[in-house]
């Protein structure tokens, strides 16, 4: 499923960045510590100077080179001398922001051929908010939140595929996302739903595991058993039927296996 080179951090957004920063601590850790040189790319805003304060953070953490691209549009991507910076680097981070701006400006681009090739090569992917919902091959860019699921309150599209047969969303128990999530499942009950609390992270270390890390949780919405659903026949505001979905609720350190879809509790 997940076809794994390097490893991927994927972040629910609003993560600590004054207290321990156990999520942005483990990213540092596993781009190689004081050794690592980290990519921050800032696409996501069409802030330019978002990236600014990641770069503080991994600086102070130690970091031996962390460098910001804000890569704010299509030419810019396709200068190849940005490709360097990716080449060299041993973590990229995307920002929060919007995730279309990240596949519209980077998508087919030559600086988006170089992440693609550098994930392949071993380098650790890290993303927050938007940053996390694009790291899919399809990913949801909008939807309401705390709303009734139904096949019209989401918006999908195609994201920068390094995880396949998985659907992220964000800030997901802060923004009540969780029927928007349903909804995405409801569409093809194959696709894995996984919903992301602020300050909690899933990491993907290049298995077919995940793990979960922390302050709140994540929640898992598995379809490949529903027995029923109402989505192709129910109309667009209908509210949709789909039984026996399965929802797993994992907090930190628990694991769950993407391929065969169980969860592993940490030994106590």
């Amino acid at each position: 499923m997940t076809e794994q080179r390097g490893k991927l951090v994927i972040i629910g957004g609003a993560e600590d960045k004054k207290g321990e920063c156990k999520i942005l601590r483990r990213f540092f850790e596993l781009a190689g510590g004081r050794k690592a040189h980290i990519v921050i790319l800032s696409t996501a805003s069409s802030d330019p100077h978002v990236g600014i304060q990641y770069q503080r953070i991994f600086t102070g953490f130690g970091a031996e080179e962390v460098t910001v691209l804000a890569i704010q549009n299509r030419e810019e991507a396709a200068n190849t001398r940005f490709c360097d910076c990716l080449k060299n680097s041993t973590g990229i981070f995307f920002t929060g922001g919007d995730q279309l701006r990240i596949t519209g400006i980077l998508g087919g681009s030559v600086l988006g051929g170089e992440l693609i090739k550098s994930y392949q090569q071993g380098t650790v992917i890290a993303g927050t908010s938007a940053g996390a919902s694009v790291m899919s091959e399809t990913m949801l860019v909008g939807g309401l939140d705390d709303a009734t699921p139904s096949k019209e309150i989401i918006r999908m599209a195609p994201g920068l595929g390094l995880i396949k047969d998985v659907v992220v969303d964000q800030h997901f128990a802060q923004r009540g996302r969780i029927g928007r999530l349903l909804a995405v499942v409801a569409h093809n009950p194959y696709i894995l739903g996984i919903g992301i609390d602020e300050d909690t992270a899933i990491i993907i270390d290049g298995t077919e595991e995940f793990e979960v890390v922390g302050s709140g949780t994540v929640t898992v919405l598995d379809g490949r058993q529903v027995t029923h659903s109402n989505v192709s026949e129910s109309s667009p505001q209908q509210p949709l039927a789909l039984i026996d979905v399965k929802v797993h609720i994992l907090p930190s350190e628990y694991r769950f296996n993407l391929d065969e879809r169980f969860v592993t509790i940490p030994s106590r």
